[in-house]
């Protein structure tokens, strides 16, 4: 019996991981063993990032909360108590957003909940 090689598979299944690669520098793009390590590798990091990005973003709206807070002298840490406090349910998102281009608005939030 004939060897039997399902070569149109095998040749899909690289075609796929070479288009993902395109852009890459060097052999990374064309080269099929390295471009498939390149590729898996940047899966594993977009993979891991999509994570950290929440965790980035959360950071920055902290720290914009609180620069926002001391103007009125306030801590972020008093501010958000004192907000749940005041079962006020803003997420930190909003608030720095107010924070950041309505200062008035975040004023009035501020003297609520002093």
């Amino acid at each position: 019996m004939p060897r039997s090689v399902n070569s149109v598979a095998s040749r899909a299944r690289r075609k796929r991981i070479l288009k993902f690669a395109k852009g890459y520098w060097g052999r990374r793009s064309n080269v099929w063993t390295v471009a498939k390590n390149a590729v898996e590798k940047g899966w594993t990091y977009a993979y891991r990032d999509r994570k950290a990005k929440k965790r980035d973003f959360r950071k920055l709206w902290i720290q914009r909360i609180n620069a926002g807070t001391r103007q009125y002298g306030m801590s972020y840490s008093q501010f958000m108590g004192n907000l749940k406090k005041a079962h006020i349910e803003l997420n930190r998102k909003v608030l720095a957003d107010l924070a950041m281009n309505h200062p008035e608005a975040f004023k009035a939030i501020v003297d609520k909940v002093k």
